[in-house]
C-alpha cells in the first residue's frame, strides 16, 4: 500500500535534525507496524499535489500550527482537494489539522476550544461504534497539542471517541475517512522538547503538567494499526 502524506507544516528548526519533518515521523510509525508500506510526501502548504489522485492508495494529512479556518490560499486549495477526495471516496486519514479540516470542509465546524490548549498524554474513551471499529475493549492514550477543536462533526460523520475536554477526538465518515485529534506520530521526547520551546506561549504550569503526563503509556502502535487497517480495508 502506498500512502500520500499531505504535509501542512514544518517542524520547528530546533528539532528537525533530531526528529525529522512530519512526513518522516509518520513514515516511521507506519513502517514500524507494517514495513511494506510506501509513503510519498506532498508539500501541500507549498501547493504541491499529486499529478493524479490515484497515484496512491490512501492519503494522510498531518498536523499544522495553522488553523483550518485561516484565510490562506494554500488552505482553500487544500479544502478543494479534501472535497474531491470525499466525492471520490478515496481513503483519507486526518491527524489533528486533518481531523479539523474534514469537519470544517464537510459541513461541521472547528473553533478554538473553551478548554484552551490541551497538551500531554490525553485519555480518549471509545464509544460502542469506536470499540467495534477498533476491535478493542477500552479507550486509548495519545499525545496531544492543540487549542482548536472540532465543535461540530462533518455531516454524516460518526463520533468514535472523546473525553470531557475534547468530546470529538476521533471520527469516521462512511468507510473512507478516519480522523484523530491527537498526534500518534509524536514521541514523548519530541513532545517534551516541543512543549519546552512553547513555554512563553503556554505558560509554565501547563507545560510542566503536560511534560509530567508524558510518563504515561501511549498507544502509538495500536492507533497506527487502526489507521493502516482502515486505509487498507475494502469499501
Amino acid at each position: 500500500m502506498k500512502i500520500g502524506i499531505l504535509r501542512t507544516d514544518d517542524v520547528r528548526e530546533e528539532l528537525v535534525d533530531e526528529f525529522g519533518e512530519y512526513p518522516e515521523m509518520f513514515t516511521g510509525i507506519l513502517k514500524n507496524v507494517d514495513p511494506t508500506i510506501e509513503t510519498i510526501e506532498y508539500d501541500v502548504f507549498r501547493l504541491e499535489y499529486p499529478a493524479d489522485i490515484d497515484d496512491v492508495d490512501a492519503y494522510l494529512m498531518t498536523g499544522s500550527k495553522a488553523s483550518v479556518y485561516d484565510d490562506e490560499h494554500w488552505i482553500h486549495r487544500l479544502e478543494d482537494f479534501v472535497r474531491e477526495l470525499h466525492e471520490r471516496k478515496k481513503k483519507f486519514l486526518g491527524i489533528c489539522f486533518g481531523h479539523q479540516m474534514v469537519a470544517n470542509v464537510l459541513g461541521g465546524r472547528t473553533a478554538k476550544a473553551d478548554a484552551g490548549w490541551l497538551i500531554g498524554v490525553q485519555r480518549h474513551e471509545l464509544n460502542a461504534e469506536g470499540l467495534a471499529l477498533t476491535s478493542v475493549s477500552e479507550g486509548f492514550n495519545i499525545i496531544c497539542s492543540h487549542q482548536d477543536q472540532v465543535i461540530e462533526p462533518a455531516t454524516g460523520a460518526s463520533i468514535l471517541a472523546g473525553n470531557e475536554q475534547c468530546p470529538i477526538a476521533m471520527c469516521r465518515v462512511d468507510d473512507h475517512i478516519l480522523t484523530v485529534q491527537g498526534h500518534p506520530e509524536f514521541s514523548p521526547d519530541y513532545a517534551n522538547k516541543l512543549y519546552n520551546l512553547r513555554r512563553g506561549q503556554l505558560g509554565d504550569s501547563l507545560v510542566d503538567a503536560g511534560i509530567h503526563s508524558l510518563k504515561e503509556k501511549v498507544d502509538t502502535h495500536q492507533i497506527t494499526q487502526w489507521l493502516i487497517d482502515f486505509a487498507r480495508a475494502t469499501q
